[in-house]
């Protein structure tokens, strides 16, 4: 699979979820999870942001540098904001959109193949070990990016650093999507992150949507539809001897 592959399954799981009424219905409540849970936050974090402003400097009484508090104060606003939009997204990601994501692969899944290949485990145990797989999922990529990020300010190459962080951030966001079907079927953690090791040029095209603003957040919404396509075509094209994956990774 490569790189306009990628591209193709993001497009084509967005119009499969157009044409069910289940799937739509799912991706919309995700988007709203997180849009919620942004605004909320956002709220209480700028309530306190003239303490937080007056920690890190407080209000100069002299009017010759007064107006670059004033621009420290509009900066801290900003970064306020973008980091309640992360906070908000972790934490919707772990909390709620896992459970949404998940759902949303098994109706196509069982639309596709007519029935979902899961482990046999039962459904707390099921949604514990998701939850748990989504927590590196989530936070590896952010913590990457933001070390990039903050390398890229003290060095000469910050502007090819911050390129490299944002396809970085791009593919873990694929594979939060594509991980969905391998995890459900409990395949250890180490050979799910070889998969992805052998896959990055789909994965950089299976993200590669993600960059569109506005868009961005509608692929994100129905990505996981196209990624559960890619796993059934994918096993779908491999030999029919080979025994199924509930039966390959025993619990």
């Amino acid at each position: 699979m490569g790189f306009f592959q990628g591209i193709s399954y993001n497009f084509r799981g967005l119009f499969f979820s157009l044409r069910s009424p289940k799937l739509l219905i799912l991706g919309i409540i995700r988007f709203v999870a997180v849009l919620i849970l942004t605004i909320i936050l956002a709220t209480l974090i700028l309530a306190y942001h003239q303490q937080i402003l007056n920690l890190i400097w407080a209000k100069p009484s002299s009017h010759w540098i007064i107006w670059l508090w004033h621009i420290v104060s509009w900066l801290l606003s900003f970064l306020l904001v973008g980091t309640s939009a992360v906070i908000s997204y972790l934490v919707a990601q772990i909390l709620f959109s896992v459970v949404i994501m998940d759902i949303m692969s098994r109706i196509t899944e069982r639309k596709v193949r007519g029935q979902v290949d899961e482990a046999k485990v039962s459904l707390l145990k099921l949604f514990g070990y998701l939850v748990r797989q989504e927590i590196p999922r989530t936070t590896i990529p952010v913590l990457i990016s933001l070390v990039l990020m903050i390398v890229g300010w003290v060095i000469p190459l910050g502007p090819i650093l911050v390129v490299l962080s944002s396809l970085v951030a791009v593919i873990f966001l694929s594979w939060d999507n594509t991980d969905l079907v391998p995890a459900r079927r409990m395949m250890p953690f180490r050979e799910r992150f070889k998969l992805l090791l052998k896959t990055l040029p789909f994965h950089l095209g299976f993200g590669l949507p993600f960059f569109i603003p506005g868009a961005n957040i509608v692929f994100l919404s129905f990505a996981p539809v196209g990624a559960t396509l890619y796993h059934i075509e994918k096993e779908a094209s491999q030999t029919k001897a080979s025994p199924p994956a509930s039966e390959r990774y025993p619990t």
